[in-house]
């Protein structure tokens, strides 16, 4: 597989449905994720974003390093929003060399991997 791009930044794109009546706690949660994130050198960006009971965490990574120290750095508070929130739909998007150190580590959660083919990174 041929590939033009010489970005390695690695995008995660979760989606979680909260449970009913689980809102207010789950954005209890949400300040202390991007504290936690903030520390973290990889991170380009990191926040929440709200449709209904629908929440997406935007997020990218300067590489897979980056998104697996990020997992590693959040686990706890992960573990407690899945305990108030299903994770509806993940995507992991990078070219396929940083894909390839994700799909086993990451093979629990059920993501699809969408290959970064074409681009550029300014």
């Amino acid at each position: 597989m041929t590939t033009h791009t010489q970005d390695n930044c690695c995008t995660l794109v979760p989606y979680f449905q909260v449970h009913e009546g689980k809102m207010n706690e789950f954005e209890k949660l949400c300040p202390e994720f991007v504290e936690k994130t903030r520390q973290e050198t990889k991170c380009l960006y990191y926040g929440f974003s709200f449709n209904g009971n629908i929440v997406h965490c935007r997020e990218g990574y300067q590489d897979a390093e980056g998104v697996l120290t990020h997992l590693a750095n959040v686990e706890i508070l992960l573990q407690q929003a899945l305990t108030i929130s299903d994770l509806i739909r993940l995507e992991i998007h990078g070219n396929e060399t940083q894909l390839e150190k994700l799909r086993q580590p990451l093979a629990n959660f059920k993501p699809d991997f969408f290959v970064l083919k074409y681009g550029f990174r300014k």
